[in-house]
């Protein structure tokens, strides 16, 4: 029993360490405290179980219970009884915190904030995994076995974050494996008998085993081996959208430089992710000799699927060779400039995508393992991340006039491009409605996406929000082009969605605005300036940007004569090609200004405006948690104050009569004890003697129950109070005063036994060192070792009483009832 009762502490407490991945994904720890919480009531449960010697089915049961009563508390509905009894309006919290769940998933980014979606689905995790963990290791023995369930908690991280997942969890988590597999080994050696060499002598009892040895050897090995092997082979880290988020993908490289594919990325969920997050974090920084530069993009999602637009898997040559040149493609009415730039990435930035402006045509300092994928315009790689890199490159900017997109022919419906860019899951009968009235009429492609691009404007009733939920799948459109409320994600995901539908390819493009820092010719972009937008696939032309995002939601937006400002309330510069919008104070003033108009439609959700959320002050609570926390440490110190008070307070008296005439011929006195008072000296002796027993623990002097209190008192003159006439006689007084009440039929009576016990305290303080004196006034030993007595009477009391109960239960067994019946 108690060989089970160590294995399941240990199985709960492995559980827990193998949890520690998942300090990779949450920001804080509160998924730790309530995962301690939940293992915690699962263990306890398992015990008692245990302890009542149920069957495996029955412990099973017990932790589930044991596990929804703490689910049940750590996430209360309000509808529960007692606090921790589940209801059907309970378990309907929970199918709706599973469903939120989801959501959380798809809209944040790694690390993810303490929302009760998350930490349930952690918690729940966590705690299933420690009831797997206890019936492998504790109900079947089988504890090698443990290691899956451990692995599936690990394998969450690995799964959603798309960077390395940290060495350090790891080696804790094969810790707490390792730890169970040598517990459940030494109480199988313990139980088996002695040990051996296995070289044909026995182990002594001090003599390390060396099998034991070298199983720890190899031990450390394998988990050194796990941890550095993965960082010594190329391809194996994964890299935004690593500080943002990788969706599931089977991305694969095609070779040596020729082509490959980075993985699949939710990009929308990343995009949402970041804009929601509440601290602000520089991830590039780009210098170009371009003015006015449009935005700085790094991948696009161009396959539309039920689920909505999905990033395909890029492949194309390395960057370090020759770039095909954009002038071979361009045709009439296009105007192409030469720029360069220089891109510094921060370390807060790590993906295998690389963020460049549209058709680069010559790079530096990027080696051949990043690749450039014509088609896409995206540079990424298989093997390496952008973390920390810093390269230069030369790019053409192309800009249209309306006339020369209006003139650009329709694709024929066999071309690639249109077959490809133009597929769509099935028909929404809104969509297709939607789109028919607004392309009427309509003659030239630039005509119809300019119908459909004017269409999310705010005479329309659009308007920009970011707390809305994100998604690009068809009712997601479908309910954004019904509420007409949503940010960059909703407008270019269904703008490209609309354009589809019209029979003309579009797909949706990520990247950087030019934000709202800009010094001279650079601009430090950060995590808000995250956006997306739509591109228009023109025969002659290439891909067209637009984007239908209000301008007043996105700092350092970019408008353009063929897609102008719809919100605006007169054109600006047509004849320029490019206008930006508004940079006076009335607009983006950079840090010190508010950098998104929605910030006051987002109901204060401030990201990097003016003035941030005002949130509650934080010192109160931590001011409260301190004095908390002093509370609970000073029980022990103000439980023996008063158990010493009422031990001291009564004055000890003793009465006189006369008795007598004594050997010098003067009268002489007697103390005399009759009726109440023999009992109360006998109490007054009992309760010294015990304060003297409770002040000998607290500094850390022998207590031996076995000797009489008169050796007891010799034992601490001797190694104690040798130095100190006063101590010495007043330890004596007490040892005889407690002695007398116990054998003799009078108790002593008429001694001080208060000042006493205040000499010997004096003695043994002087004598102990600053430790022990600390300790036994601010953490008494002996009202620790009191706990500790009086919580294993309560653990045997219940063992004696769940023993009789199930013998009493035994009695009315089936088995037992039958065979009392065939014996008869």
């Amino acid at each position: 029993m108690i060989s089970s009762r160590n294995i399941g502490v240990v199985a709960a407490a492995a559980t827990l360490l193998a949890a520690a991945p998942l300090s990779a994904i949450f920001q804080g720890w509160t998924w730790l405290i309530e995962s301690i919480i939940a293992v915690a009531v699962v263990a306890g449960v398992a015990a008692l179980t245990r302890l009542a010697r149920a069957p495996l089915w029955g412990q099973v049961l017990g932790m589930l219970a044991g596990l929804m009563f703490a689910l049940t508390w750590l996430f209360p509905s309000g509808k529960e009884l007692l606090a921790i009894v589940p209801t059907p309006g309970t378990l309907a919290y929970f199918n709706d915190l599973l469903a939120g769940s989801m959501q959380d998933m798809r809209s944040y980014g790694v690390e993810v904030p303490d929302t009760d979606p998350l930490l349930f689905i952690a918690v729940l995790g966590v705690g299933g995994v420690a009831v797997l963990v206890d019936v492998l290791a504790v109900g079947l023995r089988r504890p090698a076995l443990a290691g899956l369930p451990m692995l599936a908690i690990y394998s969450v991280p690995v799964a959603v974050y798309v960077d390395s997942v940290p060495a350090t969890p790891f080696v804790v988590g094969a810790a707490g494996y390792l730890w169970l597999l040598v517990t459940d080994n030494v109480d199988r050696v313990r139980r088996f008998g002695r040990r051996f060499t296995g070289d044909g002598r026995d182990v002594d009892v001090w003599e390390p085993s060396p099998l034991a040895s070298a199983g720890r050897r190899l031990a450390v090995v394998g988990v050194a081996l796990a941890v550095v092997l993965p960082l010594a082979v190329p391809g194996m880290t994964g890299g935004l959208l690593d500080s943002l988020s990788r969706g599931p993908g089977n991305g694969t490289g095609n070779g040596a430089g020729s082509g490959g594919t980075s993985g699949r990325i939710d990009l929308f969920a990343s995009l949402a992710g970041q804009l929601n997050q509440s601290q602000v974090a520089d991830l590039v920084k780009v210098t170009t000799s371009e003015p006015d530069p449009f935005y700085l993009r790094y991948a696009v999602a161009d396959e539309l699927r039920p689920s909505g637009f999905q990033a395909r898997s890029p492949s194309g040559r390395p960057v370090n060779r020759d770039l095909p040149d954009p002038a071979e493609r361009a045709g009439r009415g296009v105007r192409q400039t030469s720029y360069r730039a220089t891109v510094e990435v921060t370390k807060s930035l790590s993906m295998s995508l690389m963020p460049v402006y549209a058709e680069p045509t010559r790079t530096e300092n990027l080696n051949g393992n990043w690749l450039y994928d014509s088609n896409q315009q995206v540079v990424f790689s298989n093997r390496e991340n952008s973390r920390g890199r810093k390269y230069s490159f030369d790019y053409i900017r192309s800009t249209f006039t309306p006339a020369a997109l209006r003139a650009a022919p329709s694709l024929p419906t066999d071309h690639p491009v249109r077959r490809q860019m133009t597929a769509t899951p099935g028909p929404v009968p809104e969509v297709e409605e939607l789109v028919k009235a607004l392309v009427q009429g309509k003659r030239t492609d630039y005509d119809r996406v300019l119908a459909i691009y004017q269409h999310f404007s705010a005479d329309n009733g659009f308007k920009y929000r970011l707390s809305t939920e994100s998604g690009s799948s068809g009712q997601d459109i479908v309910n954004f082009l019904t509420n007409k409320v949503g940010y960059c994600q909703q407008y270019a995901a269904a703008m490209a969605w609309l354009v589809r539908s019209a029979g003309i390819p579009a797909r949706v493009a990520f990247g950087f605005t030019n934000g709202s820092n800009r010094d001279g010719d650079t601009f430090t972009l950060t995590n808000l300036n995250l956006h997306a937008w739509t591109e228009v696939y023109f025969d002659g032309a290439g891909w067209v940007p637009f984007d239908a995002t209000p301008a007043y939601g996105v700092p350092g937006s970019t408008r353009s004569a063929w897609a102008p400002d719809t919100d605006a309330p007169e054109p600006s510069t047509p004849g320029s090609g490019v206008t930006d919008t508004p940079t006076g104070p009335e607009a983006s003033a950079g840090p010190a200004g508010p950098d998104n108009a929605d910030r006051d439609i987002d109901d204060g959700l401030a990201l990097g405006g003016t003035t941030p959320n005002e949130q509650p002050p934080v010192w109160p609570w931590w001011a409260g948690g301190l004095l908390a926390l002093l509370a609970l440490l000073a029980v022990p110190a103000v439980l023996r104050m008063a158990l010493r008070r009422r031990r001291g307070g009564r004055a000890v008296s003793a009465t006189m009569v006369p008795a007598g005439v004594d050997e010098a011929g003067e009268p002489g006195m007697r103390p005399v004890v009759i009726g109440a008072d023999a009992n109360q000296a006998r109490a007054d002796a009992h309760a010294a003697w015990a304060e003297l027993l409770d002040t000998l623990v607290d500094f850390r002097v022998r207590v031996d129950p076995t000797e009489t209190p008169r050796a007891t008192a010799d034992r601490l003159v001797r190694d104690a109070l040798d130095d100190d006439s006063a101590a010495v006689g007043a330890a004596r007084l007490l040892g005889r005063a407690e002695e007398r009440a116990r054998y003799a039929r009078d108790p002593l009576t008429g001694e001080r036994l208060l000042p006493a016990l205040r000499a010997v305290r004096t003695a043994l303080t002087a004598r102990a060192d600053r430790r022990t004196r600390l300790l036994a006034a601010v953490l008494p030993p002996s009202v620790l070792l009191r706990w500790r007595t009086a919580m294993a009477d309560r653990s045997g009391r219940m063992v004696a009483l769940t023993g009789r109960a199930r013998y009493r239960l035994l009695r009315w067994n089936p088995r037992r009832l039958l065979a009392d019946r065939a014996a008869r």
